[in-house]
């Protein structure tokens, strides 16, 4: 597989890290943000294939940062993303498809079906 970059925002350090672990032994390389402001810092000065947002986090939410992704020129700006949320209801969903999120993901969810997705975007 190559060497794909991902970027992880998530402020729940114990699921970023079986995140990034579970992402990483499928050979993906992980660049790891603790909220939406350290987020919006990576996509602004590095090139990712995907990123991975929660959509509740300290500073900028994940749909925040989409917004910003997709309305600023920026590496990122086509990039796929893929919106991790406790947030089931379906004004969420509509406010995260607004954004310009690529695929959300209702927590709690499999590691497993998160890589699934992963590389369905990646390869489409």
């Amino acid at each position: 597989m190559s060497n794909y970059n991902i970027l992880l925002a998530d402020d729940e350090l114990s699921l970023r890290f079986l995140l990034t672990e579970t992402l990483a032994d499928e050979g993906y390389s992980i660049t790891e943000a603790e909220d939406g402001k350290e987020a919006l810092n990576y996509i602004k000065s590095n090139k990712y294939d995907l990123i991975i947002l929660d959509y509740m986090m300290p500073e900028m939410t994940g749909v925040e940062v989409c917004e910003w992704l997709r309305n600023h020129d920026n590496p990122n700006q086509l990039s796929p993303v893929i919106l991790l949320t406790a947030k089931a209801l379906e004004k969420d969903r509509d406010r995260a498809r607004t954004a310009g999120v690529s695929t959300y993901i209702v927590k709690p969810f499999s590691p497993l079906q998160l890589v699934d997705t992963v590389q369905q975007l990646i390869e489409s």
